[in-house]
């Protein structure tokens, strides 16, 4: 009986082993089944490095490459200027493949991959994505940004960014001679190369007494872009004293 028993459990124990390596062998072949889901796909020369654009919605897979490993010039100049040529797409979810004989796949979307040639029409394009932004879109930003100016002006004029009372208006009424059209230029306060963000911060901590801010503080960002509106249509003369 006691023999029974024991065959009963290494039968039990087989048949779950069994299963326990039909399914991660099942998994493995899922996860190794696109090399969208995985930046390196295990196997031979079946490696991809996957190159994304700045917007994050645009990528290149590049096979035979591992995840990490550096590209050769060539091949990563390839890479950029499909990307470039991608991007004139902005409002679509765009996967390229470049395989190693060169040819190019394109998935739009989450649609199937089909050929594409660079500089080519974007394949299964919607006609709606012809119009790239709508009315609504632009409107909308128009106004994101007047409020971000709109805040720009409230802090030059305000005494709240130092300890002293003093403002940036009063020095630079309506931001006059701040020019920042001639940035980045060597300033001699600073004894060094800077932008326009430098500067600012330069006259918070010195005239005004006051704490610099962080490049990431939307303060700062607005005291930017309320300057640099003051100087519309103003042509760029970087370096200019």
């Amino acid at each position: 009986m006691r023999q029974i028993s024991r065959q009963i459990i290494l039968i039990g124990l087989g048949v779950v082993t069994v299963a326990a390596l039909t399914l991660g062998m099942t998994l493995h072949s899922l996860r190794a089944s696109s090399p969208a889901d995985r930046a390196t796909v295990d196997g031979g020369d079946n490696h991809w490095r996957v190159v994304k654009a700045c917007d994050q919605r645009k990528s290149v897979l590049v096979e035979g490459f591992a995840a990490g490993q550096p590209l050769p010039e060539g091949k990563a100049r390839q890479v950029a200027s499909l990307l470039t040529d991608l991007m004139q797409y902005c409002t679509e979810d765009v996967q390229a493949r470049i395989s190693s004989d060169n040819q190019i796949l394109l998935s739009v979307n989450g649609s199937g991959y089909v050929p594409y040639t660079p500089g080519a029409p974007l394949p299964m394009l919607p006609a709606a994505a012809a119009k790239q932004f709508s009315p609504r879109d632009q409107q909308i930003w128009k106004v994101e940004l007047a409020h971000t100016i709109k805040q720009g002006h409230d802090l030059f004029h305000s005494s709240k960014l130092g300890t002293n009372g003093i403002s940036c208006d009063m020095c630079h009424p309506d931001a006059s001679n701040t020019h920042p059209e001639t940035y980045p230029k060597f300033q001699t306060q600073l004894k060094k190369v800077a932008l326009l963000r430098d500067v600012i911060n330069w006259c918070i901590e010195n005239p005004l007494e006051g704490k610099k801010l962080a490049d990431d503080d939307p303060q700062l960002k607005a005291l930017e872009a309320y300057i640099i509106s003051q100087r519309t249509g103003k042509a760029l003369e970087p370096g200019e004293h």
